[in-house]
């Protein structure tokens, strides 16, 4: 009998540890500074993504890596619903800080979070950022969003970088574009991205997409773009402009 309740509490233990509490979100947070590390909100609530998500900065020195090393990332295969300790991830690569070189077609508001509290304004959310394989010709939104890699402004390194927002991306994409209006910009822009690798594991087990990984550059720390009629590689830093100077 005593053997019986030893394991019974050991098994009890261990999903206990698996599973998160839910945070309500208190009505007393109305920007982003008032948000903990752990967010708050409703199912899905994951306390250790969400810090994942809202680290500030990073002192890493950043590991160059091609747009096709990180389509070809695994997914974990210990990591579960029952099981989210992120050890394995790290394992993998989670947490480098690495930048890549892509084009970017577009860059969207998210909607609240609980790595946000809920929040909803412009300042207080992520802007999605679409990225492409940087030896497509032609690539549009259209076609290739469903094979991008995903990097993410985050508004915590916001408060530092104000100009990472998706207005200041899109208008480099493409100057003819509208933030009023309801189209993404019709264009392509060479980037370099540097930030921190992070394996999205709420839509790996909650919420699936339609791409390639669910290994994202979230957050972003650096943007450059290659500016219309200039050459830009990987590894040299001529010609690239920072994101920070416009």
């Amino acid at each position: 009998m005593k053997r019986s309740l030893i394991v019974l509490f050991a098994v009890l233990f261990a999903v206990s540890s698996t599973v998160h509490t839910q945070q309500p979100c208190s009505g007393d947070i109305n920007d982003i500074t008032q948000c903990t590390d752990e967010g708050c909100g409703d199912h899905p609530f994951d306390p250790e993504l969400n810090r994942r998500k809202n680290i500030r900065s990073d002192d890493q020195q950043p590991v160059l890596r091609s747009y096709r090393w990180m389509k070809g990332l695994e997914n974990p295969t210990h990591f579960n619903k029952d099981n989210r300790n992120r050890d394995e991830l790290k394992q993998l690569g989670e947490g480098q800080k690495i930048t890549v070189v892509a084009y970017a077609l577009f860059a969207k508001q998210e909607g609240a979070e609980t790595c946000n509290c809920g929040l909803t304004t412009k300042k207080d959310t992520d802007n999605h950022i679409v990225l492409v394989d940087p030896t497509l010709k032609k690539p549009t939104l259209t076609a290739a969003e469903c094979c991008s890699v995903t990097a993410e402004f985050t508004p915590r390194v916001r408060l530092d970088h104000p100009n990472f927002t998706m207005e200041k991306l899109n208008r480099l994409i493409d100057p003819a574009w509208k933030s009023s209006g309801k189209t993404a910009p019709n264009g392509k822009l060479l980037v370099r991205v540097t930030g921190l690798l992070m394996f999205d594991s709420q839509h790996f087990l909650e919420n699936p997409l339609k791409r390639d990984t669910n290994w994202e550059i979230h957050p972003v720390l650096k943007l450059e773009y290659c500016a219309d009629g200039e050459t830009c590689g990987a590894d040299s830093d001529a010609n690239w402009q920072n994101l920070e100077d416009q």
